[in-house]
């Protein structure tokens, strides 16, 4: 019987952690654990036979993180086929005909401090050489697991579907059901049962209790088999490692409590043992699946803003005037008066609002949420607060954005930020718990009235949430994927890199035409030469044609600042009649420069 049929039939119970179990037998964190199955192979082997001789009936592959991408960081890239087809072969080894084997695939890894780690089609060749190589291996199915970006696993269902073996995808979710990208467990489900998914599943994340109830969420949003591998519990940070307190017997427990939700497999995540899973089977095995009552939902998708809605705060003249807004940092020190007067000057020049960046360059300045308030009471002109994911925890993200809607800031532009290594504190260390991505989504669910885990947060915190983007990218169709899912996520304005070229803006605004969204293009004026180079040699997202660089070299001091305005001011002549506004950066904090283009741009 194959697998499909038989998870139709009978619960399946599958084996529990590998990490954990290499791990407790001698293997250190440091070392590359799906490495062990070309220099470790009879290790391997033994763990697989383990947890046969404790009941599973599946088996997964020692090659969740065996993808090009986390293997080019332990510089073994050159190995993904021989890691997995060897994986493969050691399970099969142990499995026989009896134990069926899964081809385990895990996410890529997160590159710190970049708005998108891979493309579409890149995360698509990644996932096919794994997934061939275990279909070569001899793998009777796939196992798609941990993934929290919905792109990212659809991506690995494409490549896993085309070796034409079944496929379970299952999500890690947080406490209530959410993803760390906030996508809710119905939403995931209907996705991935449409994108062609077999079993549908979660794995990992929060603890059994909220295993149960993702699973009975999944069964109400879906027909499709369901897989449920829980950790054992929370785990508990003891002498410098983690340790996972749940007892076995408590474990089978609320296993059989996920079976009676609806779950067709059972296994362990993080912390499981072969004990476990001996218990485990001895409770379950010849068990049928619970019976099923699906309850149709819609899918929660985030909407777009239709075309013609009223625009808020700053915005609210899109359409009737132009909207300029200008960037100011943050000082280093406690003294505001540079920075407010300069907010005055720029007000009374016309600016609709001050962009206030969070520590660029990873450099220690004045925190911009207390400052954009000093501003708003004083000055009077709206400000947008960039928020970076480099600094704060998902914790304290979300109490920080909570605190700046109760301080009246409604304007936030969602970046990653860059990391901290490329700062003034060598101690410093860099988060990224969210990117950009996630980090829309969170500022539009508090925006809906609850936080990242959907717990009500009382009202709505009334965010214009704004988005970046880089057209200076050699593929800009990447970067025009990569806005699409920052609109659906809930961003509503774009605010892009300094621009210099017009075939660049001329092709920036083809490729976005379909977006109805306020666009602003981002104004640098250069003031001399050596300004000029830096910023197009060492400055990423910043190209400056070869024309602009001729017109500035040899020119410093006020030359150089005349001739960068005079550049600056041709090209918001010529684009004028194209774009609805601008986004000034001036050089240096050299609001004066900024005005004058403010005041060139009301003329």
């Amino acid at each position: 019987m194959n697998f499909l049929d038989r998870i139709k039939e009978e619960i399946l119970v599958a084996d529990g952690a590998i990490g954990t179990m290499l791990y407790n037998k001698g293997v250190s964190l440091e070392a590359n654990f799906e490495h062990l199955n070309l220099v470790r192979p009879e290790l391997v082997l033994e763990l697989h036979q383990e947890y046969i001789a404790a009941g599973a009936l599946m088996i997964e592959t020692n090659t969740f993180g065996a993808n090009h991408a986390r293997l080019k960081v332990a510089g073994l890239e050159q190995k993904v086929r021989d890691i997995n087809r060897q994986g493969a072969a050691l399970a099969r080894r142990a499995a026989g005909k009896n134990v069926f084997v899964a081809g385990s695939v895990g996410p890529l890894p997160r590159v710190k401090g970049e708005e998108s780690d891979f493309s579409a089609a890149e995360m698509l060749d990644i996932y096919r050489e794994q997934t061939l190589a275990l279909a070569e291996g001899g793998v009777d199915l796939f196992i798609l697991e941990t993934f929290s970006d919905i792109s990212q696993i659809k991506e690995a269902l494409t490549a896993a579907k085309e070796t034409g073996l079944p496929v379970i995808a299952s999500m890690a979710f947080l406490e209530k059901g959410r993803t760390s990208a906030g996508m809710e467990v119905e939403r995931l489900a209907i996705e991935l049962d449409a994108a062609g998914a077999d079993v549908l599943g979660a794995n990992c994340g929060s603890g059994t209790l909220d295993m149960m109830q993702n699973i009975l969420r999944m069964a109400s949003a879906s027909d499709r088999p369901l897989a449920a591998f829980p950790n054992s519990g929370f785990p508990e940070y003891v002498n410098g490692r983690y340790i996972y307190r749940t007892t076995p017997e408590y474990f089978t427990d609320m296993a059989l409590e996920i079976c009676r939700a609806g779950a067709n497999v059972i296994g362990g995540c993080c912390g499981t043992t072969p004990e476990h899973i001996r218990l485990l089977s001895a409770r379950i095995r010849g068990l049928r699946p619970a019976l099923r009552i699906r309850v149709v939902k819609p899918a929660v998708m985030p909407e777009i803003r239709e075309a013609g809605a009223e625009q808020a705060g700053f915005l609210k003249g899109w359409g009737e005037k132009k909207i300029v807004t200008v960037e100011l940092d943050p000082p280093k020190g406690l003294d505001c008066g540079k920075v407010l007067a300069g907010c005055r000057v720029l007000k009374e020049a016309g600016a609709d609002a001050i962009n206030l960046a969070e520590n660029p360059l990873a450099r220690v300045r004045l925190g911009n949420i207390a400052l954009a308030n000093l501003i708003q009471h004083e000055i009077g002109i709206e400000v947008i607060v960039h928020v970076t994911c480099r600094d704060r925890n998902l914790i304290g993200m979300q109490s920080e954005l909570m605190g700046a809607s109760l301080l009246g800031i409604r304007s936030i532009l969602a970046v990653t930020g860059d990391p901290a290594s490329i700062g003034e504190l060598s101690g410093a260390t860099s988060v990224f718990d969210l990117n950009s991505f996630s980090l829309i989504k969170l500022l539009q669910d508090l925006n809906s009235g609850v936080n990242g885990l959907g717990n009500s947060i009382d009202r709505g915190a009334g965010f214009t949430i704004g988005a970046a983007f880089n057209p200076n990218s050699e593929r800009m169709e990447t970067q025009v994927a990569r806005l699409e899912r920052k609109i659906a996520n809930g961003a509503r304005f774009v605010q892009t890199q300094p621009i210099y070229d017009m075939d660049i803006l001329d092709e920036m605004l083809e490729r976005t035409r379909h977006l109805d969204i306020p666009f602003l293009p981002g104004i640098l004026p250069l003031v001399s030469e050596r300004n000029t180079e830096f910023l197009h040699n060492e400055v990423p997202g910043i190209v400056i044609p070869e024309r602009i660089r001729a017109r500035m070299r040899g020119k410093d001091g006020e030359a150089g600042t005349g001739e960068g305005l005079a550049i600056a001011s041709e090209f918001i002549a010529s684009v004028k009649d194209r774009v609805g506004g601008f986004y000034i950066i001036p050089p240096f904090g050299k609001y004066l420069v900024a005005a004058e283009l403010v005041r060139f741009i009301r003329e």
